[in-house]
């Protein structure tokens, strides 16, 4: 490994797991520090809701090769800490500045909304297989808020949820759900059905000077090998799921 190389790796593990940037993220926080969110603070989720039906049928008529989509450990090597199976499907449409072009012109009018979030960072959906559970984990970069819009939501609630710090919540169709994922998190699927959901990752507001640093740390992410080899594995999946 050349010096060039151990100098971005060491840059990559500050930014991702320092404790003191994400003490300053949350005090510089334009949207408090709190483990969940509402969709007052995020006033485009609302047009996301209204068009959920939409962006369902899209997802329905991916919903059919489902068996054929990535496992998410197959796109990013690093969830495989927490997902070793195939019971965690994903679609992306974009992630830290790659566009999944094939992707987005299957699927047109979700793409059409989720280009007008600002600083949308991750899109894609996310699928996960009746029994799926994914352990207690936690999200790296405090600047980002993870958002899920209710597209699938199988019966019964209870067995659908989502753990965030000590607080239980629950998928319901055509409703957001927005959080900070650096809390620790564990979901499960103890129902008999799918349950989909479109899932994002959003730059958190924050107050000037941080809202530049968050913006220079989130390109410095786009650029990390963890993004580049997701990237270089999403483009291989294509190349086998649109043959020429």
């Amino acid at each position: 490994m050349t010096l060039t190389s151990k100098l971005i790796k060491r840059l990559e593990n500050w930014i991702l797991a320092d404790n003191w940037l994400e003490n300053q993220v949350a005090k510089h926080s334009l949207i408090g520090d709190s483990i969940f969110f509402d969709t007052e603070q995020f006033p485009w989720s609302k047009e996301l809701e209204k068009n959920w039906q939409v962006i369902r049928s899209e997802l329905e008529q991916v919903l059919p090769f489902v068996n054929e989509l990535p496992n998410f450990q197959e796109i990013s090597e690093r969830q495989y800490k927490i997902a070793n199976d195939d019971r965690w499907k994903t679609y992306f449409f974009y992630a830290f500045g790659y566009k999944s072009q094939k992707n987005c012109e299957r699927c047109p009018q979700t793409a059409k909304l989720i280009e007008k979030i600002p600083g949308l960072k991750v899109a894609f959906f996310s699928i996960l297989a009746p029994g799926k559970h994914i352990p207690e984990h936690r999200g790296k970069h405090k600047g980002l808020i993870r958002y899920h819009l209710g597209l699938m939501a199988p019966e019964p609630k209870a067995a659908c949820r989502i753990r965030v710090a000590d607080q239980i919540a629950y998928w319901e169709e055509g409703k957001s759900l927005i959080f900070d994922d650096t809390f620790l998190h564990e979901v499960w699927n103890d129902t008999e059905g799918y349950r989909a959901i479109l899932f994002l990752d959003i730059a958190r507001p924050l107050r000037f000077p941080w809202s530049l640093i968050n913006w220079l740390v989130n390109r410095f992410i786009t650029a990390s090998s963890i993004v580049k080899q997701a990237k270089i594995n999403h483009e291989l999946w294509e190349k086998k799921f649109y043959p020429q």
